[in-house]
């Protein structure tokens, strides 16, 4: 197995990302997925890859536009239909290798990007299995969830007036992810998230801390999850965890309900980031099977 550094168009910028290559010759099943919100490609990402890889599957990783070692401005700016458009990119930009078997292409998503794939399982019809996880699936419920009531409206206004700052040439207002000091308040305040957001491992180089004010406002419009009934009839797993408090299990759930077959539902221990780490094997290994066994025949 051997990993390959690429560059590849998408629109008005260059994308960077990995091809993990199988000890396999001549066009394989291949997988292209993508991290979540702010997130970039050295986040565990090389982990699952390796190991789709490893199981005879050609794997494209890349970081989305303005984050990681894409290209893009304005920096840690987040439009969640320019990331679905980009996503189709990579899918034809694997279509156009030789080493990949373009008749036979999976999509993998985690959080916001596990709602992207969502959508793309309805919309894209290259697309030909599709595995979700902890995904996204309400923009709205989830910032209500996130913001209490008596600050809701202090929050829109903020963003109303960061918008019209723009506008005006002024640079976008930022947020961190979690709390950096700042006294800003962070996109995530619940104890999970800051732990694992903290850890060494979660800090390579290319992570910034931080997305636009304008990346939530749109975020909050996105609703991936009423995507879910138009999958079928392209296969889906969904991999959930038991106590997601960031992209909410009881909705995941609900929105699994929606899907029409062949489905499968993984309900995992634990919270929205135990899938990178804690109970990682068993999450790549239920991917991996699902992949194999649609997109080779085979189940390992």
């Amino acid at each position: 197995m051997t990993r390959e550094d690429i560059t590849f168009t998408a629109g008005d910028v260059e994308l960077h990302g990995w091809v993990f290559h199988p000890d396999t010759q001549g066009p394989a099943p291949t997988i292209v997925m993508a991290h979540g919100l702010a997130a970039v490609k050295e986040q565990y990402l090389d982990r699952y890859a390796e190991r789709f890889a490893a199981a005879g599957l050609r794997t494209i990783v890349y970081d989305h536009r303005n984050f990681g070692s894409s290209a893009g401005e304005p920096r840690q700016d987040i439009d969640p239909w320019v990331q679905v458009r980009d996503f189709q990119h990579a899918i034809s930009y694997a279509r156009s290798r030789a080493d990949v078997d373009g008749e036979r292409i999976g999509i993998w998503g985690t959080s916001f990007s596990g709602g992207h794939v969502l959508v793309l399982g309805a919309i894209d019809a290259r697309v030909r299995c599709v595995v979700s996880q902890v995904p996204t699936i309400s923009g709205s419920e989830a910032a209500r969830r996130r913001v209490p009531p008596h600050l809701a409206e202090t929050v829109v206004r903020a963003q109303i007036a960061d918008r019209e700052a723009i506008y005006a040439g002024h640079p976008p207002q930022r947020r961190p992810l979690i709390d950096d000091g700042s006294g800003e308040p962070p996109v995530y305040a619940g104890a999970a998230a800051k732990e694992f957001l903290s850890r060494p491992a979660s800090r390579p180089a290319t992570f910034v801390n931080n997305v636009t004010l304008q990346s939530l406002a749109r975020n909050r419009d996105y609703e991936p999850g009423s995507y879910i009934a138009r999958i079928s009839p392209t296969p889906l797993l969904m991999l959930v965890t038991e106590h997601d408090d960031v992209a909410f299990t009881d909705l995941q759930l609900e929105a699994y309900e929606r899907a029409l077959e062949p489905k499968r539902l993984s309900l995992l221990p634990g919270d929205h980031f135990t899938p990178y780490d804690e109970t990682f094997e068993e999450a790549v290994g239920q991917a991996t099977d699902w992949f194999l066994t649609h997109l080779s025949g085979d189940s390992r």
